[in-house]
């Protein structure tokens, strides 16, 4: 395998993916995420000749240079090696841009408009890996976040992950049930409300568990509490921990009050780096 590894492999991928191209069809660039798809895309890189951008850590140390990616982009929390190919950046590359958000934002304000403000957006994970968050966390959680949305005459907006589990939501809901909320569990059939939610609230709690609900919280401009830090990881509490010290999040206590911060632009950021770096302006 190691023989292979500087040009890549297309182990694990189906034979019918498609991944042949002709010359004209040849992509200039691919960008790829995660450990199990850079395997690939440096068998693109080596059969097109095409620049290589990569989310996330490649892994498979040993197995390949990291010097074969053309850029690669790694969370600041999992403290990258500096190079002149690696691009730190704040908590992890998402879908939630501005503009995603202000197409979110016109897709449900009316549904959502019945809805008192302030509005407490409350995105629920789980364990680390595992699916069900324990129910007395849950309950704590779901009471504490309607304390404060009743003090300040709000609604809260509630909606669970996979991991959460259905104990767990059950829980939630009679943790919420002294305040007017809504709640969408996973799974539900109805359209999933997450982006409205983001879109539309005024203050954010975000469980600690979750890299990619954190990250995706700080697009807004709301701001970001994060709650239940026993449920995190080491990732996870490195990547709070960053978050933090930018200012981006607080953790959840007795308080949403508000605090100056920008929305966090990362993928935005990484998109003008590719611009500038490539001379694709």
């Amino acid at each position: 395998m190691a023989a292979l590894a500087p040009h890549g492999s297309l182990m694990g991928v189906a034979a019918d993916a498609g991944f042949e191209a002709s010359e004209d069809e040849a992509p200039d660039m691919v960008i790829s995420a995660g450990r199990r798809s850079a395997p690939v895309a440096l068998w693109l890189k080596a059969r097109y000749g095409c620049r290589l951008v990569h989310c996330m850590s490649p892994g498979l140390s040993g197995l390949f240079r990291r010097e074969a990616f053309d850029l690669l982009v790694i969370p600041a929390h999992d403290r990258p090696t500096a190079a002149a190919n690696v691009m730190p950046v704040l908590g992890a590359p998402h879908r939630v841009s501005p503009l995603s958000l202000h197409q979110a934002q016109r897709a449900w304000s009316e549904r959502l408009a019945h809805l008192p403000k302030p509005r407490v957006a409350l995105l629920v994970g789980g364990p680390v890996r595992a699916v069900g968050m324990p129910t007395e966390l849950a309950f704590a959680l779901g009471r504490g976040v309607a304390q404060l949305a009743i003090n300040m005459g709000g609604t809260v907006m509630a909606t669970t992950s996979r991991r959460t589990g259905q104990d767990a939501a059950d829980s939630l809901a009679d943790g919420l049930g002294p305040a007017m909320h809504v709640l969408y569990r996973w799974g539900e059939p109805d359209e999933n409300p997450y982006m409205g939610y983001l879109a539309t609230a005024d203050v954010i709690v975000v469980t600690a568990d979750s890299v990619s609900m954190i990250s995706e919280a700080c697009a807004t401009p709301s701001p970001v509490y994060v709650a239940l830090p026993e449920l995190a990881g080491p990732r996870h509490r490195a990547l709070v921990e960053s978050l933090a010290q930018a200012g981006q999040v607080r953790p959840f206590a007795h308080s949403l009050a508000g605090w100056p911060r920008a929305p966090l632009d990362e993928s935005g950021r990484v998109a003008d780096e590719i611009r500038r770096r490539f001379g694709m302006d």
